[in-house]
Formats: structure tokens, sequence, C-alpha cells
């Protein structure tokens, strides 16, 4: 049921999507097709990238009033839950927004595997292509004729750590000094943002170990569209 899913929702539209680039590119390079289908899967997430940022945004809004309901019901940590959900209700706030949009990406990067993992190129599977999609006369597996795009490559992977984080730093400005005696593991908010900022780009750079660079290349167009797309609203370090 899951793998139907995965397939039908996921995997059978990735694959079909960067088979119609690799077949209009005129050098049929995957890379480029790689990067031209994750612009497009970018603008069909924009909406929940965007209010992903807004959540963030206004997580750091209300956090002075989190720290005051903390305070008051300290010695009731059920009430200083429902207390900072309530809060959070109240100003509309969406604290799993970020972590829907990473869930996301999670099963592209999967597909994205898979399409090299499974031999999908450069053999191409015509049995899943839809019938408006033609199977290129060529693939080129080589971006740019130097890069493989079924192998592994550190460069990418420091690319998409340094890519991520110039994302974050954007999107959610600059990280606030903690208060003395304060806990940052009670703190939803605080949690997310240490892990947001440092513990994403970090696993960037070890995926690169372990996924193909057609992957990470997704990756860093994905993070580079993003920090575009932040510099373009305005927002700067």
């Amino acid at each position: 049921m899951i793998a139907t899913v995965f397939h039908t929702l996921i995997y059978d539209p990735l694959y079909n999507g960067l088979i119609f680039f690799v077949g209009v590119i005129p050098t049929h390079d995957v890379g480029l097709a790689v990067i031209a289908l994750t612009i497009v899967v970018r603008f069909v997430l924009f909406p929940l990238s965007r209010r992903a940022v807004d959540a963030q945004l206004k997580m750091k809004k209300i956090a002075p009033q989190i720290e005051a309901v903390k305070e008051k019901y300290k010695s009731n940590k059920e009430e200083q839950g429902k207390a900072i959900f309530a809060l959070y209700k109240e100003n509309d706030v969406h604290p799993f927004a970020s972590m829907g949009l990473l869930l996301v990406q999670l099963p592209i990067l999967l597909a994205l595997y898979w399409v090299f993992a499974n031999g999908g190129l450069p053999t191409i599977d015509s049995t899943l292509l839809y019938s408006f999609v033609q199977a290129p006369a060529a693939v080129n597996m080589h971006f740019l004729g130097f890069l493989d795009m079924s192998g592994h490559n550190i460069v990418l992977g420091v690319l998409a750590a340094l890519t991520q984080f110039a994302y974050t730093r954007l999107s959610m400005g600059p990280r606030e000094k903690p208060v003395s005696g304060q806990s940052f593991s009670g703190d939803l908010a605080k949690s997310f943002d240490l892990q947001a900022r440092y513990v994403l780009p970090a696993t960037f750079l070890f995926l690169s170990f372990v996924i193909p660079n057609a992957a990470m290349v997704y990756l860093v167009t994905s993070n580079s569209f993003m920090v575009a797309q932040e510099l373009f609203a305005g927002r700067r370090f």
C-alpha cells in the first residue's frame, strides 16, 4: 500500500519529469535535468515553504510570552503545555510547519536515490513513462561533462550544507543569545532553531557519502532557490 502510494504520488511523477527534461535539454545532461526539475518542485512547494518561514517568525515573536507562561506554570508541566499551545492557537502559530516541509522533501530525496540505485538511469524504464513523455535518444550522466550523477562527491555535500545554513540564517534571522540558566531542551521553538541552523546542514554533509550526486544537486539547487526567494523578499543576513 505504502509502496504503491509512493510510486504513484512521488516516484513516477519525478521520474517522468526527469526523463522529460533529459529529453528536451539539447545535451541530455542529467544534472541540468535535475536542476530544472528541482525548480519546478520548488514552485510547487512554495506555499508550504512560505508557511514554514512565517511560522518561524511568529514563534520568535511570541518567545517572550512563552517564557512568561513557562515561569507561571513551572511547577505544573501539564498546564504549561496547554497554555503554550493555547498561545500558539491564539497567534495562529503552526510550530510543526517547518517539520512538514522537511518531511515532504524526504520522499523526493528517496525517490531520486532509487532512480539511480535501481538503474532507472541511464537505462530508461519505459513502463513507468506517461503516454506524453518520450524516452530521449541519449542520456548524459556527467553533469557539465565531468560530474557523474550516480557517484558521490563531498564538494556537493559542503555546498548543500552551506546553502542550507544560508537559508536558515536569512529566514530566521540572527540567533538570540540564551538567557543565563535557561534550558533549551524544554523549549520547542529554541530546540528547533538549534537543529535547523546546525544539525540539518551537517546532516546534508554526511548524506553526500550515501546518496548519489543527483540528489545532492537537488538539495543545492533547492536551497539556492530558497535563498534567492528570501533575498527577493527583502531579507538580509
